[in-house]
């Protein structure tokens, strides 16, 4: 086991009912007006807004609205937070929907406290020196964001989807309602399993050190993750399934999974974030699809470890098998293992390839992602 440090600052309020109590949270951190962002008008239809905005009331908090943040959230969007939030001199941002929305408001935080572009906090420009309070409340759970400090954007303009970390950008509180995911739709429960397994696996196949205790718990992740998805399938209201795959989720990208390995990478996201930069794909779709190629060129690297993975995940005895199980149960649950199934044919490949060795360089691993390999990968894809 490497040496580490493990540090979490963001307050979980995990259970029903814990949405009302957002205004006490905001008060006890002294917020006056909040920067209140969200995706669609569907939390004004469903009643959440009207929740929010009555517990905000409760505590004297004002609020301004940014709505409208889509899936793979975009560059454009956070520079009009930011315009928002220093216009209306808020003293936060309150996120409330899925990863989308809580990235955007990360970044909108950040950018408020910077003097300059925020697209420079993501290039390396600069360095994040501060940032709002965020707080948030979460309608789907797969990013993990909700525990972390990462935040992911596109931008419109180059196409690249970049992302920043910061102590800075810890949510100080995250509301956690699995009851407030009953209506996610199917196609997007599967994407979320998705993204799940790929913030598992990432360090789990790649880490040069990986304690035994660490893989157990990333394999614990993946059963529960494969449990609930196929519970809720079969039963969207089933909320004790629903809280565990949500617990899974954050669990995933939280740190912990990591603390004391070394030597890792994200060779999955690197790969999957050009096909939703260039292609607007959903984030967990694309990696579905990646997973499969890359585990099948990337094996022999790691053999033991792929060999594990087949054995207490799926039951089975070898690499190849493990890797074709879970390619088998992607399909089972309807996610696309094939690039063609996203709409990305053979002709998408060179700007795809150009745009994914610029992440390659932009992830530090371009000495391993060559042009031969991502195109290999691709193709495999395909």
């Amino acid at each position: 086991m490497d040496n580490f440090t493990f540090f979490n600052p963001t307050r979980i309020e995990f259970g029903t009912d814990q949405e009302q109590r957002i205004g006490q949270h905001l008060a006890k951190h002294g917020i006056q007006k909040v920067l209140l962002t969200f995706g669609s008008d569907r939390i004004k239809r469903d009643g959440l807004f009207a929740q929010v905005s009555a517990s905000l009331a409760a505590h004297g908090i004002a609020f301004v609205e940014c709505g409208g943040i889509v899936s793979n959230p975009v560059i454009s969007k956070v520079r009009e937070g930011i315009v928002l939030a220093r216009t209306h001199q808020v003293d936060a941002v309150l996120s409330v929907g899925g990863g989308s929305v809580l990235d955007s408001a990360k970044a909108i935080a950040a950018g408020a406290r910077y003097d300059g572009d925020v697209w420079d906090l993501f290039i390396g420009k600069a360095d994040i020196q501060a940032a709002l309070p965020i707080f948030d409340i979460l309608t789907l759970a797969a990013t993990g964001s909700e525990m972390n400090s990462g935040a992911v954007v596109t931008n419109e303009a180059t196409k690249e989807k970049f992302a920043i970390r910061s102590v800075h950008t810890f949510p100080k509180v995250s509301i956690v309602n699995p009851a407030l995911m009953q209506t996610v739709s199917r196609d997007y429960l599967v994407y979320s399993a998705a993204d799940i397994i790929a913030h598992s696996i990432e360090g789990y196949f790649t880490a040069s050190v990986q304690p035994r205790f660490q893989s157990r718990l990333v394999e614990a992740i993946i059963n529960t993750v494969i449990e609930t998805t196929e519970t809720l399938l079969a039963e969207p209201t089933d909320y004790a399934a629903r809280a565990e795959f949500a617990w899974a989720s954050t669990q995933a990208l939280n740190g912990l999974i990591y603390s004391g390995t070394a030597g890792y990478g994200y060779p999955n996201h690197m790969i999957e974030h050009s096909l939703s930069a260039l292609f607007n794909v959903p984030h967990g779709a694309g990696l579905s699809v990646v997973i499969p190629a890359w585990m099948k060129w990337y094996h022999g690297r790691n053999p033991a470890q792929f060999e594990r993975f087949a054995k207490n995940v799926f039951g089975v005895a070898t690499a190849e098998q493990g890797i074709a199980a879970l390619e088998k149960w992607f399909d089972k649950i309807g996610t696309p293992t094939r690039l063609s199934q996203l709409g990305i044919t053979e002709a998408n490949l060179p700007a795809t390839i150009e745009n994914v060795l610029g992440n390659a360089a932009y992830f530090g691993v371009a000495e391993i992602y060559t042009r031969d390999v991502v195109t290999t990968l691709l193709n495999n894809a395909l």
